[in-house]
């Protein structure tokens, strides 16, 4: 799969709208300023493909980027921080609920997560939210770069059980900034690809 063949496909803004095709999903999950545009940037290798917001909360629809006309790298909107009416926030709620309920349309969920703090509520509902389609995810723990050596250790338990992983599910330290955990993040995503 050639990552340098992506473009921007369509933004689903309700059920009707999302891709049933069968080719692969990758779904990238993550709170409002936890710099999930950042990262897929860096699977990309491209600066400013997913856009990067100064305001958190940019992503108010479901975007598909088709990968090599092979795979869909999926942004789901973020959650948290964005400043935005109840009322958008009960729209996007409603969307992210249809497609977590059409869990066929999910090859593998990515969540992302801050490698600094540990996971926020809404972060372990996402998590529950992936766990509930019964299909394979990972966790990335962003931001990397912020932590000292000495830290990622600890940290990484703390996600793992606030989270409660199971041993199957790979939690990659990654860093958007340094391009940490890039590789190991592409042998997962490539994988899946390929098995679906």
């Amino acid at each position: 799969m050639n990552l340098q063949k992506v473009e921007f496909l369509k933004s689903a803004a309700r059920p009707a709208d999302f891709m049933r095709d069968g080719l692969p999903q990758i779904a990238f999950s993550g709170k409002s300023n936890v710099g999930k545009s950042s990262v897929l940037n860096c699977i990309l290798q491209r600066k400013n493909f997913a856009r990067v917001g100064q305001k958190p909360g940019k992503t108010i629809h479901i975007n598909y980027f088709a990968v090599d006309k092979k795979a869909y790298f999926v942004d789901l909107p973020g959650y948290g921080y964005a400043q935005v009416a109840a009322s958008e926030k009960e729209r996007w709620g409603r969307l992210m609920e249809a497609y977590f309920a059409q869990s066929d349309l999910i090859t593998l969920g990515v969540l992302i997560v801050d490698a600094r703090h540990e996971p926020t509520k809404l972060d372990v509902v996402m998590c529950e939210l992936f766990q509930s389609t019964g299909r394979p995810f990972v966790v990335v723990a962003n931001k990397l770069d912020k932590l000292k050596p000495r830290e990622v250790e600890p940290n990484m338990s703390r996600i793992r059980q606030c989270l409660k992983l199971d041993e199957g599910t790979k939690l990659i330290p990654f860093s958007a900034e340094k391009g940490t955990g890039r590789s190991e993040l592409l042998s997962v995503l490539m994988t899946a690809c390929n098995t679906n």
